[in-house]
């Protein structure tokens, strides 16, 4: 059943395209009559900090059924390589390292970003591929993901967890 596509829908998809958008303006910053050190954190920013962001956010803002849409849209290759409702625990947690390790890397980049190899030399690289691995992590956590991350956006949204996984936390305490 086709969800309609409203303002959610639209301005998630501009977030991402956005998200996406944002290294390319490293070079006007780069050009810009900024001191070096203002340069310099706004191109970190711009490369390994806002893509995530953002992505979050239109994650959020569109919503499962947003992507639904999404997936309706472009058809054969979400439909294909689109995430299932449920996943299992092994991928599910595979899908957190990759969801949680850019979020990482965008957030200490600029502070240890010097003792990792070829960072000051490749930073785009390491951007590109961060920003691959968290889009991708939203496929390999599969579509109920996409409730739990609105939820973290939604004031009145409770975690509800089944009488078997609150036993498994009461006994791993």
């Amino acid at each position: 059943m086709a969800v309609r596509a409203g303002w959610r829908f639209r301005i998630g998809v501009a977030i991402f395209v956005l998200g996406f958008a944002a290294p390319l303006g490293i070079p006007l910053v780069a050009a810009s009559e900024l001191p070096a050190a203002w340069k310099t954190v706004l191109s970190g920013a711009l490369a390994l900090g806002v893509p995530e962001v953002l992505m979050v956010a239109a994650a959020a803002v569109m919503g499962k059924e947003g992507f639904a849409e999404l997936k309706l849209r472009f058809g054969r290759f979400f439909k294909k390589y689109g995430p299932p409702d449920q996943v299992s625990p092994t991928r599910y947690r595979i899908g957190l390292v990759m969801f949680t390790l850019p979020l990482l890397l965008a957030f200490l980049g600029p502070y240890f970003g010097g003792h990792l190899p070829g960072y000051d030399s490749y930073w785009l690289a390491w951007a590109i591929t961060g920003d691959a691995f968290f889009v991708a992590s939203f496929f390999v956590l599969g579509g109920g993901f996409w409730n739990k991350l609105r939820a973290l956006f939604v004031h009145s949204a409770r975690a509800v967890f089944s009488a078997t996984e609150s036993d498994q936390g009461a006994k791993n305490e």
